[in-house]
């Protein structure tokens, strides 16, 4: 943290909203149809991070089963339902959002139509105009530094006066590997009762366990309107 901040890169899922429990039960329920069976712990220790095309391939990997064409289709229809009636923010996050004193984006494995329905649901798409970058968007997705490299040249920041703040063990990854300064966050909801094996895997990355503690951490990034 003594590299001056002048950007602030924040993951979507698990971090800006709390949709992790939702992908994942969404997820968990489509695939005892095709006749794998998991749990929340399983998808956030091998899947929280990952892009879809990854996830059907470790999906493959593990059970030896290939999903349909469809069913990333239909997965991400199911999802989008379930965030008009479900989703949330984390917790605090709005506040930490209208009161930063740098610019911020969002740099996810998400579909660019997923995060901006989710965004437009818990009313935070005022806070990130224009400043949305998807996996979509680079040839390899996270944990490839790619889309956090991209994210920052787009928004005319060098990688070192970037800060990351991610929740997952890809996401992690791909910072250190942008040579970014990094933040594990871990207050969402599939964090909660489960193992955090990013916190095992980075024991010196600096970790954040809710949003009321953000500016303490981090007094710098703090708006003087605050």
């Amino acid at each position: 943290m003594n590299t001056k901040i002048e950007l602030v890169i924040f993951d979507c899922d698990g971090v800006v909203i709390d949709s992790e429990i939702l992908s994942a039960q969404v997820l968990i329920n489509m695939l005892v149809e095709k006749g794998v069976d998991i749990d929340r712990a399983y998808v956030q220790q091998h899947f929280l991070g990952c892009n879809f095309k990854t996830v059907s391939q470790k999906i493959a990997n593990a059970f030896n089963v290939t999903l349909p064409e469809s069913f990333e289709g239909d997965y991400r229809e199911a999802l989008l339902n379930e965030f008009e009636t479900s989703l949330t923010t984390t917790d605090g996050i709005s506040d930490v959002l209208k009161n930063l004193a740098v610019p911020i984006c969002i740099a996810t494995s998400s579909s660019p139509a997923r995060t901006a329905k989710a965004l437009s649901v818990v009313s935070l798409s005022k806070y990130f105009s224009n400043t949305v970058f998807t996996s979509s968007e680079v040839k390899r997705g996270k944990p490839a530094p790619d889309l956090f490299l991209h994210a920052a040249k787009q928004m005319s920041v060098k990688p070192k006066h970037c800060l990351v703040i991610e929740d997952s063990k890809a996401g992690v990854s791909a910072a250190i590997d942008a040579n970014m300064q990094v933040l594990h966050y871990s207050g969402g909801q599939h964090m909660q009762e489960a193992i955090n094996h990013v916190h095992k895997a980075y024991p010196n990355v600096a970790h954040l366990t809710h949003w009321k503690q953000f500016f303490n951490t981090y007094p710098m990034l703090k708006s003087s309107d605050f």
